[in-house]
């Protein structure tokens, strides 16, 4: 495995730019911005992250002030009681993506969002306090408490919010398989694991975020 200064140094070679590119992107929040983020807004990241997958995200873009007036503003006490009947009208709703499962997945993901927040005081709280090295134990704790939000969208969901979260894409997982840190891209739970622990080692040697180190590995490749 080599030193992430030479990884660092294989992607300004593709890209001689590289600060640049890594300068683009807004770095994760602070601990304290992460728990000042209402729940409100969490919520509708999650819905955001969730109705993009698999569709064309300028679409969601344009829609999204009917979004935010469809679900009233993304609270998650008064999303998590919609009945059958409130997820009917969605349906119905041509302010939105009217797909049934997505609809009714932040319906889950509100339940989710409210009970997490009662627990930790607000759920960017509950953000801010999960340890920094265990993404992974974050989407185990999406995927069985909430809807949707494992695999790649829980990854983007965690990135477009603020955490400092990798994404293991197909660049970073081929980086990642160079790197003999694994054999094929990362899609087990062990391999993940692997992953997530190299990622976390290369941060701390670079004194950087886990974000930019993916986004390093990614533009490493070409």
């Amino acid at each position: 495995m080599n030193t992430f200064d030479t990884i660092r140094e294989l992607a300004r070679q593709h890209h001689p730019d590289l600060e640049d590119r890594l300068a683009v992107h807004d770095g994760p929040k602070s601990a304290d911005a992460l728990k000042a983020v209402p729940d409100d807004r969490w919520l509708a990241q999650m819905t955001r992250c969730v109705f993009q997958a698999g569709f064309v995200w300028k679409v969601i873009e344009a829609k999204w002030d009917g979004f935010e007036a469809a679900f009233e503003g993304f609270d998650p006490n008064r999303i998590s009681v919609f009945s059958d009947d409130d997820i009917a009208r969605l349906v119905s709703d041509e302010r939105i993506v009217r797909n049934g499962q997505k609809i009714t997945a932040t319906v889950e993901n509100a339940r989710m969002v409210a009970d997490l927040s009662a627990e930790h005081g607000g759920f960017g709280t509950f953000m801010a306090n999960w340890p920094g090295d265990d993404q992974a134990g974050l989407l185990a704790l999406f995927k069985a408490r909430g809807s949707r939000l494992s695999g790649m969208t829980g990854q983007y969901f965690l990135r477009a919010s603020g955490w400092d979260a990798w994404i293991l894409s197909g660049d970073v997982g081929a980086a990642l398989v160079r790197e003999g840190v694994v054999d094929r891209p990362p899609t087990s739970k062990a391999a993940i694991a692997r992953s997530a622990a190299a990622i976390s080692a290369w941060a701390k040697e670079g004194r950087c975020s886990q974000s930019e180190v993916s986004r390093v590995l990614a533009l490493s490749v070409g």
